[in-house]
């Protein structure tokens, strides 16, 4: 199991870009969002490692994560609406495009509802400045050569890292405090949810059409399949008809995430290079779906395509 993030935290000299950046104390507390890759999956107990791309910042492990929601201004190219963008401090326009190299004064905005997320790691606290390099840290990653603010690492090659510096009596301690049980809280809560409308009948019309079977990984039991829309249902609201596919719940997750596409050409399935290290999922790449498509689908196959894979 991942326990070790490595996040990224340069304040004031970072480039946000599509957003307005966030308010971060390294030693204290890092914030973040649901529209940042892997919001979700750090957790009380895991540690965390902050870094300036040039070294480490210190490193500590996660006492709590307070959760809330916001509206947050989103930026993008106003010619090709990307987010990927530069700020330039010296140069007029005062931005430009790193995807269709276009420049421009004022970058198009909108606003849209995001899950926030702040760790509170103060207590066990570890200056790192001079112990590891960027170039060490990026080695130490999953992935050593992903561009993501937030990475996974293994724990134990961080702890054997660390462990060699002039910092090992501390990192000790952190070992300690890496390892403590934290109590969770128990009972229920009311809360209201959005529900989809609609979805149940969504299901049934696939489940008829399709069968019992995962159009990724083949046969399974209808109690494991979810009705999974090729579109952000989220934006539109609607149920189009072949819009959809019964998909495995775990790969309902990846292919939500564009973690998996399909490769609107050839009809074979895409794994993002971070399912490299899963072998259930990277063995997945190459292969073609477990059913035939309709032009319907792979019209909608493609604009997913576009949205996940297009500018990789």
């Amino acid at each position: 199991m991942t326990t070790a993030w490595l996040v990224l935290a340069v304040g004031d000299a970072r480039q946000y870009g599509g957003n307005d950046g966030y308010d971060d104390n390294p030693s204290e507390h890092y914030s973040w969002d649901s529209t940042v890759p892997n919001h979700s999956r750090l957790a009380v107990g895991d540690v965390i490692a902050l870094w300036d791309k040039r070294e480490l910042i210190g490193v500590s492990v996660i006492d709590g994560i307070d959760t809330g929601a916001a509206d947050k201004t989103v930026y993008f190219c106003p010619v090709c609406e990307k987010a990927d963008f530069k700020r330039r401090s010296r140069m007029t326009p005062a931005c430009r495009c790193n995807q269709c190299g276009a420049t421009f004064d004022t970058p198009g905005h909108k606003v849209k509802a995001v899950t926030t997320y702040r760790s509170r790691h103060g207590r066990a606290w570890i200056d790192g400045r001079g112990l590891l390099t960027g170039a060490e840290l990026r080695a130490l990653c999953d992935s050593p050569n992903s561009q993501l603010s937030m990475r996974p690492a293994r724990w134990e090659k961080v702890r054997d890292a660390l462990m060699a510096t002039r910092q090992a009596d501390a990192v000790s301690g952190l070992v300690g405090q890496k390892h403590k049980r934290v109590p969770i809280p128990g009972g229920h809560r009311f809360a209201k949810v959005r529900a989809r409308v609609g979805q149940a009948a969504f299901r049934a019309v696939l489940l008829r059409e399709q069968g019992e079977q995962c159009a990724i990984s083949g046969p399974a039991p209808a109690d494991v399949l979810e009705a999974a829309h090729l579109y952000s249902y989220a934006e539109s609201g609607e149920h189009h008809d072949f819009g959809g596919l019964l998909l495995r719940r775990d790969l309902h997750r990846l292919f939500d995430k564009g973690r998996i596409a399909v490769d609107p050409e050839t009809g074979l399935l895409d794994a993002s290079p971070e399912l490299g290290a899963y072998p259930a999922y990277a063995e997945l790449h190459g292969k073609p779906l477990a059913l035939d498509l309709r032009p319907e689908h792979r019209v909608w196959l493609a604009a997913h395509w576009n949205t996940h894979r297009a500018n990789s």
